[in-house]
């Protein structure tokens, strides 16, 4: 199911300022004394999408039966210890801002499940009519432009917080917005501010998350900023490299094209056959997101996103990460997530597995974890 584009590898590359290898000893010791960490405890989590958020047109009955107790049940059984949630706007209200009850009454169900079985949860608004990270069949993405706009998203977080003020302060956030475009880093900045501001109004020490402008990749944490002195805040990046590797032959990118092998770690794409065959577009289009990766590269890459968080004494999550199944060789994929859940065990980096039982599974068909529960939770 589409989900997400992302060629911006090129992009990613371009912004990387390299920094000492994964393997190297941190000294944390000076931000660790001085560290004042949001009250929500969140260390290995799995992403409970397309239910209330991109559901493709999915009837409220089919919705309900689609994720039940028995799937929270399960998800703590794996060893998570939190969901994360996305929600839309289209899932939850009309184009007059009128509740959806059946939504939201799958969302405090969600919610008392995730809780029931001593887990923690975000809650993270993905997608709004104003806003789609993907611009996602002809989206506007008006929320930059038109001030209403930021005034209903605003809004949105308030009338939510009718409902989710209620559950404690630590275990439930709030993520603001899921992988943000704004046309610069100040638009975002700026709109931070305000959704931050109208929460605050009522919950002064709801753990609120955020992340940077462009998808949430690593490379643009440098730019953003959050109110000053506000612990109550998470930090969140995305990290899906590298992408030839994890979103090879998904159907939603536009490098579905290369159907030949892919590798990891060491230089993802070497198969001269299959680049042969490719027009001069397409093997410029390869060659622009090809490069050597391997665990030291994937630390160096979330390198911003780990100082930034330091500096302001913030904890840090990865929100969204996975490799697409159905097309990469299987130990390539367990090499690739090995090195990555062993990078944000090592550095104290909570994680959220893009998804349950979606696009990016943990489970097999029947329901059962597959191999990446283990890894992920670091039972493996």
């Amino acid at each position: 199911m589409k989900t997400r584009f992302l060629g911006i590898a090129a992009l990613a590359l371009a912004l990387v300022a390299c920094d000492k290898p994964a393997g190297q000893q941190n000294d944390q010791t000076s931000s660790e004394q001085t560290k004042s960490y949001a009250t929500l405890d969140l260390k290995n989590g799995v992403n409970v999408s397309h239910w209330l958020s991109q559901t493709g047109g999915r009837s409220h009955e089919d919705r309900a039966k689609m994720i039940t107790k028995a799937d929270f049940d399960s998800i703590a059984a794996m060893g998570f210890d939190f969901v994360r949630l996305p929600v839309d706007e289209e899932e939850l209200y009309d184009e007059q801002m009128n509740r959806d009850s059946s939504a939201f009454e799958l969302m405090h169900n969600a919610i008392k499940w995730t809780l029931e079985n001593n887990m923690n949860i975000v809650v993270d608004l993905h997608i709004v009519r104003s806003h789609h990270f993907n611009n996602e069949n002809g989206h506007p993405n008006t929320l930059f432009t038109d001030p209403a706009e930021q005034e209903k998203i605003v809004n949105i977080w308030k009338d939510l917080q009718k409902d989710l003020a209620q559950y404690p302060n630590d275990r439930l956030a709030y993520e603001l917005m899921n992988e943000p475009v704004a046309p610069t880093h100040e638009a975002w900045n700026l709109l931070i501010e305000k959704m931050i501001k109208g929460i605050r109004e009522k919950e002064a020490e709801r753990t609120i998350i955020v992340g940077s402008n462009l998808w949430q990749i690593p490379q643009t944490f440098d730019s953003l900023r959050v109110p000053e002195n506000d612990k109550y805040l998470m930090l969140s990046f995305h990290f899906y490299e590298p992408s030839l590797v994890t979103h090879h032959q998904a159907p939603w990118t536009d490098y579905k094209f290369y159907k030949g092998a892919v590798n990891y770690p060491g230089m993802q794409v070497t198969d001269s056959a299959a680049l042969a065959s490719l027009t001069t577009e397409e093997l410029a289009k390869i060659n622009s997101m090809n490069g050597e990766y391997n665990k030291d590269t994937m630390y160096v890459h979330m390198k911003k996103a780990i100082d930034k968080a330091e500096s302001l004494g913030l904890h840090l999550y990865c929100g969204e990460f996975g490799a697409y199944p159905y097309f990469v060789d299987k130990e390539v994929r367990m090499r690739w997530y090995n090195d990555i859940c062993d990078v944000f065990h090592e550095h104290d980096i909570a994680n959220c597995h893009w998804c349950y039982k979606g696009d990016f599974p943990v489970v097999n068909q029947d329901g059962s974890a597959n191999e990446l529960p283990a890894i992920i939770t670091g039972k493996k």
